[in-house]
C-alpha cells in the first residue's frame, strides 16, 4: 500500500506524493488535462506539437535540458489522445532545479516564430516517417476514422493532415497553450527521496504564484452506438498482408474496463496466451499476432493486428481470429488460465511500481481520473474480474455490429 500526501494549491494544482527512501533520486511528473481529443478537427496535432515546444525555451529559461543536465537530471515526454505528460528525474540534492523547470514553462512559453519554425519542421518529419513513409504508417489513419464517426479519437495524436501542423500559427499555438497548459489544468506528482513537507514548500514557491487561466468546458460529440460492422480494404507497397480488427470498449473507469484488459490478455499476452499457441504455434495461420486495448478516458477500442503466414488469406485468417472470439462469448475461461493472467498483471503492479518513477506518473494518472489513491485498489479490481463476467463482456463486445476491420494488402 501506498500512503499517499494530496494538497491542491490555491490556484488549483493538485500535488500528490510519495516518499520513498531508498533511492537517492526524486522524480517530478506533471500531466495536463490535454490531449488530442481537445483539438478542432481543423487543427489536429496541435497537443503532440506542444510536447515539442515546451522544450524550446519558457519565460524566464532559455534552454530548458542544460541546467538539468548540470543537475544530473533527466527528462522526457509524451502525449496521447487524453493527456499530456512531461517528466524528469534529479538527485535529491538538486531538486529544486526540478521544480523550477517545470513551474518556469507551466508559466509560459518563449513563444517566437523561430521557435514555432523549429519545432514544427521536428513535428512534420516525424508524422512523414511514422506515418507517409513507414510500412502500415497510416493504420491508425485509416482504422480510427472507420471506429470513430464523431468522436473525436477520429484522428491520431500525431495529427489527421500534415497540412494541420504545416499551417498552424503562432496565434493558434499561444491560444492553444494558454487555454489548457495552466495549473488547474494539472496534477504534478512527486516522488522519491523527498519528504511532504519540503515537496509542499517547493511546490508553493515554485508553481504557488502561478495564476489559474479560464480553461473552456470539456463537450466532445459522444460517439453513438455502431449498428452495422465497417470494412475497408487497402493496398501498399507492404512486405505482408495484415488484419486490423477493432471493437469498441467501455471507457477507463468503466468497472468493466477490467474484463476488457483481462479479455486481451488471454487473447494475447505471452507464448500460451490463446492467438499466439492456436493461431502461430499450432495452425501457423499468422507469423505474429497481438491484442490489446486503447485504454482511453471515452470509449475507446480493443485491438487485434496480425500479419498472416505466406498462402493465408485475410480472408481465412479473419475467420481464425473470430472462431477464437466466439468462444469467448460462448464458453467460459476456465479458472486456471483466469487465474494465469491475474498473477501476471499483480506481478507486473509490482515491479513496476518498485520504480520511483513508475509510481509519479502512475501517481498523477490516477489523481486526473479520480484520486491517487486508486493506485492502491488496481490488483483488487483485476482479481474481482469473475469467468462469468468476462463471458458477458465478450458476448457484448466481440458482435460484428459493434467491430470494424482493415485489411491491409500487398500490393
Amino acid at each position: 500500500m501506498f500512503k499517499i500526501n494530496r494538497l491542491t494549491l490555491d490556484n488549483g494544482l493538485k500535488l500528490v506524493h510519495y516518499e520513498d527512501a531508498s533511492t537517492q533520486m526524486v522524480a517530478l511528473n506533471i500531466v495536463y488535462d490535454v490531449g488530442a481529443r481537445d483539438e478542432h478537427p481543423r487543427h489536429t496535432g496541435f497537443a503532440h506539437l506542444f510536447e515539442h515546444l515546451m522544450f524550446g525555451g519558457s519565460l524566464h529559461i532559455p534552454d530548458y535540458d542544460m541546467p538539468l543536465q548540470l543537475a544530473g537530471g533527466e527528462n522526457n515526454a509524451w502525449t496521447n489522445n487524453d493527456i499530456t505528460n512531461y517528466y524528469l528525474t534529479v538527485p535529491k540534492a538538486n531538486v529544486e532545479t526540478g521544480f523550477w523547470l517545470e513551474s518556469d514553462r507551466m508559466l509560459g512559453l518563449d513563444f517566437s516564430e523561430r521557435s514555432l519554425e523549429v519545432q514544427r519542421a521536428v513535428v512534420m518529419e516525424e508524422f512523414k516517417q511514422r506515418c507517409l513513409n513507414q510500412p502500415y504508417g497510416d493504420v491508425g489513419h485509416l482504422i480510427r476514422p472507420l471506429a470513430y464517426r464523431v468522436h473525436p479519437y477520429q484522428w491520431p495524436t500525431i495529427g489527421k493532415e500534415l497540412e494541420h501542423i504545416a499551417q498552424a500559427t503562432l496565434d493558434e499555438v499561444k491560444d492553444f497553450f494558454y487555454r489548457h497548459y495552466a495549473p488547474n489544468n494539472a496534477v504534478l506528482a512527486v516522488t522519491g527521496n523527498i519528504g511532504w513537507e519540503e515537496t509542499v514548500r517547493l511546490a508553493q514557491k515554485w508553481f504557488g504564484p502561478i495564476p489559474r487561466r479560464e480553461v473552456p468546458e470539456r463537450r466532445l460529440p459522444q460517439e453513438p452506438e455502431q449498428t452495422e460492422e465497417r470494412r475497408l480494404c487497402v493496398e501498399r507497397p507492404v512486405p505482408l498482408d495484415a488484419l486490423f480488427m477493432a471493437f469498441h470498449m467501455c471507457r477507463r473507469d468503466d468497472p468493466d474496463y477490467y474484463a476488457f484488459d483481462i479479455l486481451s490478455d488471454i487473447l494475447s499476452n505471452g507464448r500460451s496466451s490463446r492467438l499466439n499457441l492456436r493461431l502461430v504455434q499450432e495452425r501457423k495461420l499468422f507469423s505474429s499476432i497481438d491484442a490489446y486495448i486503447s485504454g482511453s478516458r471515452d470509449a475507446g477500442l480493443l485491438h487485434i493486428s496480425g500479419k498472416p503466414s505466406p498462402g493465408v488469406s485475410l480472408d481465412e485468417a479473419e475467420a481464425a481470429v473470430r472462431a477464437e472470439l466466439e468462444l469467448l462469448r460462448r464458453e467460459l475461461v476456465d479458472e486456471p488460465e483466469l487465474e494465469k493472467v491475474k498473477n501476471k498483471f499483480e506481478a507486473s503492479q509490482i515491479f513496476g511500481n518498485m520504480n520511483y518513477l513508475n509510481v509519479a506518473t502512475n501517481l498523477a494518472w490516477f489523481e486526473l481520473t479520480g484520486q491517487a489513491d486508486d493506485i492502491n485498489r488496481e490488483v483488487d479490481n483485476y482479481r474481482a474480474v469473475t469467468a462469468d463476467r468476462l463471458r458477458q463482456v465478450a458476448d457484448r463486445a466481440f458482435r460484428r455490429e459493434n467491430g470494424v476491420v482493415l485489411h491491409y494488402r500487398k500490393g
